[in-house]
């Protein structure tokens, strides 16, 4: 069987795969557009329009290799669930990678919190998972209430009892059924 990433065991096998939503990258999108915006300033000083097409040129250009960085850390930091274990890939910059392996048996709780209105209308949120060993908080996660079901289903697939509040309520109201 054909490995899907890198440090999977023989007996493993992938699961799920989720990662932050792109507006981690919203920094670099915002210096993106400053770069094509600076770009322009050699038309105002000499209005011709190959000054102005070369601006915006190099002002792409150098848009490209500033955004850049914000697009590595999005696409690299990755969290990948398997038939035991998460794990957290964090890539910041070229340089620095971070990675958290914490095996399923160890999870007491999934929880998700989507607060503000940005959060709402981008759809993105916080995932909180407590363990034995402490808590695993994963910031921007894209459609966290998704996530949060998939980890649910996953660990309950597998056996793990989770502690819900759902189950610990038994009195009866409009949100019990």
């Amino acid at each position: 069987m054909a490995k899907a990433f890198k440090g999977q065991y023989d007996n493993e096998e992938l699961l799920y795969v989720f990662r932050k939503h792109p507006v981690v990258m919203r920094k670099g999108l915002i210096m993106f557009m400053l770069a094509i915006l600076l770009g322009t300033i050699p038309s105002f000083i000499k209005p011709e329009l190959s000054y102005f097409y070369a601006g915006i040129g190099g002002g792409v250009i150098l848009g490209f290799i500033v955004a850049f960085p914000s697009w590595v850390y999005w696409y690299f930091s990755v969290y990948i669930v398997t038939n035991q274990r998460l794990i957290q890939m964090t890539q910041k910059g070229f340089f620095h990678k971070k990675v958290v392996d914490l095996a399923l048996n160890q999870i007491q709780m999934v929880n998700f919190e989507i607060s503000g209105i940005q959060e709402t209308l981008l759809g993105f949120g916080t995932i909180m998972i407590q363990t034995y060993v402490g808590n695993l908080v994963i910031h921007n996660v894209h459609k966290p209430a998704h996530v949060q079901h998939e980890l649910l289903a996953i660990l309950r697939e597998r056996g793990i009892a989770i502690h819900d509040e759902d189950s610990k309520n038994e009195t009866p109201g409009i949100f019990n059924k």
